[in-house]
């Protein structure tokens, strides 16, 4: 972004209130510059100036400026895709700070960290999403049927040992421990914290699974462990490697008790997690619930410093060297993890704050759906599910009903129905969920739009830098194409232009220009020799890489005297110096020659596709100043602030 930004770059200024009404302070090629928009970019730039710029000489640079963003939008710059792509990017991201609640973000992180001071006893029983919706219902009234069963009294660790999929914890009745906020969905997270001790949750869906909780106790929160362990992994069931394992589990603990230094190396020599075993053994620092059973109960029960027994969990045997424990970060700390993770999709408080947001924005813009319509698409769904007759229904007449109204301007269904990209549902409650979620998203989509139009119009920091942004990338744009790239490209201009002023490019000091070769030894320095005498100065680096690949170091070089030490010592009466490369004893060059002068415009390329760019400079701005009429408000100018 900021290459584009040619008057200024960053956020930092103020902008101007808008008056009742924005004076015109000039008119380019018919388009209309309002004072607020030059007082903005006249202030920005003064800011930069050691001294402030006279008022006149910016006048004709703001000129000129405009001039260039018209020169831009006639060649259509503005209305290709890649750019359109990159504004409307732009003009979102800049909206997102007005666009955000954070009186209900804020509250949101309130309510995460009073629990996140707590930890609360876990159980559950989970069923596994199915990519097939029919198979999920079934799933719920198998579940269903599980609660009915548990408030009649059935015994939950029973049921979970039988019924749950989660193979975590169905081994111990469902009991997964004690857990912390942040660890788990947040629909999970609420029903542990919420679910009194010893009573039975509904069913919560997670984006994974679907589950029944059990709830549990709560205790203060008990912070975070780091700890380093050693595993020798084994399968479930077999016997014998679970024995071998075992031995070897308690040699290394035996060496490890005697010698607790030694912890680290037979980790990284020992250890079947081989992730932390490149760290010695060390995991990164941890919390409840964050780690299998019984590992996480015997990190936070053992004291710092301290090797424990070696232990079984589902994946093997293991001891651990317990290095540190801390207290749950503050509400600060914890703030940037937080919003991150609330802003992604998979998060259910994103559904929550987007519905919020459309909340707001409904209100703001006289946002209204239409019930009716709604309920006879959910009436349509419930009887067929999403078919091909749904689309043909909706892409039809019916679908110029109005679904919704924002500022007064009616959406019809079928522009709805084309986000539905041809997904067949036949699962009616399915069907109903996805089209509500579609629904949903493009209602939001479009109050956003209504809102971040409403911020052009109105707030002036946004119009502003949103203009200044388009213009900057319109000029970019054109100035690549104009300029940069129509000079440094055009290789015969270069070359004539060169031609006609070389006396512009004189040095004062002597440079070197051919191909200093540095080689492993006399006999393959000879051969490059050789190779050199028969070969053309074009093709004589990729021969010489070619035949003797990592024997020989071949370059072509154009150096001023003394900043290469070897060049200095073959040409310029410099001292002797080792061969800069490794391996190599022999340097020499090819074709040298001491030039006073640069011999062709390659010598002095960037000086001279710069001056080259600044005729095509000059040229251009007279023609544009020929060709985009400019109409200045002197009276408005006159009362600009300076």
């Amino acid at each position: 972004m900021n290459k584009k930004l040619v008057f200024a770059s960053g956020l930092g200024l103020a902008a101007f209130a808008l008056m009742a009404k924005d004076p015109i302070i000039m008119t380019v090629n018919g388009v209309d510059v309002p004072k607020s928009e030059f007082e903005y970019l006249y202030g920005k730039n003064s800011q930069q100036q050691l001294s402030q710029q006279p008022l006149d000489e910016y006048v004709e640079m703001f000129k000129l400026y405009k001039m260039k963003v018209a020169d831009a939008k006639a060649e259509g710059i503005d209305t290709t895709a890649s750019f359109r792509k990159e504004i409307d990017q732009y003009r979102r991201d800049l909206a997102s700070p007005y666009l955000a609640d954070s009186v209900y973000m804020n509250k949101l992180l309130d309510e995460m960290y009073e629990r996140a001071k707590q930890e609360v006893e876990a159980r559950h029983i989970m069923l596994f999403k199915a990519e097939n919706s029919t198979e999920n219902d079934k799933k719920l009234q198998r579940l269903d049927s599980v609660r009915n069963a548990l408030l009649a009294g059935a015994d939950f660790a029973e049921l979970a040992a039988q019924v749950s999929e989660d193979r975590g914890s169905n081994t111990r009745g469902g009991y997964m421990g004690y857990i912390t906020a942040q660890q788990y969905p947040y629909t999970f997270e609420i029903a542990a914290y919420n679910t009194p001790e010893g009573e039975v949750s509904e069913i919560v869906e997670s984006p994974v699974g679907y589950h029944i909780l059990l709830g549990g106790k709560h205790r203060p929160a008990s912070g975070k462990v780091q700890a380093a362990h050693i595993l020798k992994m084994v399968k479930e069931g077999d016997v014998e490697a679970d024995k071998e394992a075992k031995r070897l589990i308690d040699s290394l603990y035996n060496v490890a008790k005697s010698n607790p230094a030694d912890f680290a190396d037979l980790a990284t020599r020992y250890s079947d997690d081989k992730g932390s075993a490149r760290q010695g053994g060390m995991l990164p620092w941890f919390g409840r619930g964050e780690m299998v059973q019984p590992f996480d109960s015997i990190a936070f029960a053992m004291d710092e410093n301290t090797i424990c027994e070696p232990f079984r969990t589902r994946f093997g045997w293991h001891i651990i060297n317990k290095t540190g424990k801390k207290g749950i970060e503050d509400k600060e700390q914890m703030k940037p993890k937080f919003f991150q993770r609330i802003t992604s999709p998979q998060d259910d408080r994103f559904i929550m704050i987007r519905d919020n947001q459309t909340k707001n924005l409904a209100g703001r813009h006289k946002g209204k759906v239409n019930d009716k319509v709604v309920a006879s698409i959910h009436e349509y769904l419930m009887t067929n599910g999403l078919d091909s007759a749904f689309y043909t229904t909706y892409n039809g007449s019916a679908g110029d009903a109005a679904i919704f109204a924002i500022d007064g301007v009616a959406t019809p269904v079928k522009d709805l129905v084309k986000r539905i990209p041809g997904f067949i549902q036949p699962n009616k409650n399915a069907a109903v969920k996805l089209f509500d979620s579609n629904m949903a998203g493009f209602y939001n989509g479009k109050l956003v739009d209504a809102e971040i139009d409403r911020l052009e119009r109105e707030e002036p920091d946004y119009r502003n830098l949103y203009h200044e942004y388009v213009d900057g990338s319109l000029l970019y744009e054109i100035s690549v194409k104009k300029i940069w790239d129509k000079a440094a490209k055009d290789t015969e201009g270069l070359k004539s232009y060169f031609e006609n002023h070389r006396a512009d490019y004189q040095w004062s000091v002597p440079h070197a220009k051919g191909y200093i070769v540095q080689a492993a030894n006399d006999s393959i320095a000879d051969e490059v020799r050789k190779l050199a005498a028969e070969t053309g100065r074009d093709s004589i680096v990729n021969k010489v890489r070619k035949t003797f690949g990592s024997k020989v170091s071949i370059e072509k070089i154009l150096a001023e005297k003394g900043s290469n030490p070897m060049i200095d010592n073959l040409l310029f009466d410099g001292p002797e110096v080792k061969p800069s490369k490794k391996g190599m004893e022999v340097y020499f060059m090819i074709d040298p020659r001491v030039l006073t002068a640069p011999e062709e415009y390659t010598d002095v390329r960037g000086l001279v596709t710069s001056d080259y760019q600044n005729e095509f400079q000059n040229a251009w701005e007279e023609e544009l100043r020929k060709k985009y009429p400019v109409k200045v408000n002197q009276k408005v100018l006159k009362s600009v602030k300076k």
